[in-house]
């Protein structure tokens, strides 16, 4: 994935953090439980693994990104020109990835 946006995401988090509803709700879900700490820490040590540049709702992609603790965390974000959007994130189930994360499981 191109390293480029990823440098625009990390770009728009440095000027403002913002999560969407959608963002806490799945977050602070019983089986998700990932706290902004976390999501933060991804975005810092993370890489984009997917891209969706035809999103309506503007470029956005999806960052696999490991915690201190070295738990994996996917995070759905949109950089825009004055903040990060965060859209989701989860931690990713080997049910629906393969091993490494960065790839979904083919049905």
């Amino acid at each position: 994935m191109p390293h480029s946006f990823m440098s625009e995401v990390l770009k728009a988090f440095r000027k403002q953090i913002r999560f969407t509803d959608h963002a806490f709700h799945a977050m602070y879900s019983a089986e998700r439980m990932v706290t902004v700490d976390e999501v933060i820490e991804a975005l810092l040590a993370g890489d984009v693994v997917e891209d969706y540049a035809d999103d309506p709702r503007g470029h956005s992609c999806l960052v696999l990104g490991y915690t201190r603790a070295r738990r994996p965390v996917h995070v759905v974000c949109a950089p825009k020109d004055e903040f990060l959007a965060v859209i989701t994130a989860y931690e990713p189930s080997l049910n629906k990835w393969v091993p490494d994360f960065k790839a979904r499981r083919k049905a």
